[in-house]
């Protein structure tokens, strides 16, 4: 993809998430954009960054590796938004700003051993499974509270908010609930004291459910950067 066409990509998903916002009643700058970049290589990432992004979301450690060591020097903030395994923490506390998947305490001890020796601190936000297809990852709801008491003995971890998945549906009241349960968790968890402002939700296909449901985040892929295409596909 050229640089003009990802520019005009860019400013329409800019301006359908800014539609949905005032459609929700919210103020546009409420709500950022992730790019996902992942299965895009590092010359279309270099394209993005020249519109003045830097953040880019990615499913696998690997990509970001290489993509970092092909863009070393540029000013990235790599985002992990994919299943996380515990034998890539060495990689994300090296490489990552932010992980969006953190879903249970052996990835959570792992990070943070990891990101001690770095000597580092990363933001994190906890991904909740509000879906009931079983190829959904994420913490149970009613795990929730406990595991934010345990994620207190990781202080290189800096909890901002939840993350979630909705259900692959057409009916946009399932998708809908989905976005609205996890809202209603971090709400509760405010209420006890739990300083986390972020709901990451909503990708192409549903952001304007996520945004009318209270997402300060939106993660949008293939309506930036285009149709991907997979190896063997």
């Amino acid at each position: 993809m050229d640089t003009s066409s990802l520019a005009a990509n860019w400013a329409d998903v800019r301006r359908r998430v800014d539609d949905a916002c005032r459609a929700a009643g919210r103020d546009p700058a409420e709500v950022s954009v992730l790019p996902v970049s992942k299965t895009f290589g590092p010359d279309v990432v270099r394209s993005a960054l020249s519109l003045g992004l830097h953040r880019f979301g990615e499913n696998k450690v690997q990509e970001i590796r290489e993509k970092a060591a092909a863009l070393a020097g540029e000013a990235i903030e790599w985002v992990v938004i994919g299943h996380l395994q515990t034998n890539k923490a060495k990689d994300v506390a090296r490489l990552a700003s932010e992980v969006q998947s953190l879903d249970r305490l052996e990835l959570a001890e792992a990070l943070h051993h990891r990101l001690d020796i770095e000597g580092r601190q990363i933001d994190v936000l906890i991904q909740v499974k509000t879906a009931s297809e079983e190829t959904k990852q994420g913490l149970a709801e009613e795990d929730l509270p406990g595991f934010l008491e345990r994620l207190q003995a990781f202080p290189s971890l800096r909890v901002r908010g939840l993350m979630t998945l909705a259900t692959l549906s057409d009916d946009p009241e399932e998708v809908r609930a989905c976005f609205r349960r996890l809202r209603e968790l971090r709400d509760r968890c405010v209420a006890e004291g739990h300083d986390m402002p972020r709901l990451s939700m909503g990708m192409s296909g549903d952001f304007p459910l996520a945004i009318a449901e209270g997402a300060t985040e939106v993660r949008i892929g293939s309506a930036i950067f285009g149709r991907r295409s997979y190896p063997g596909v």
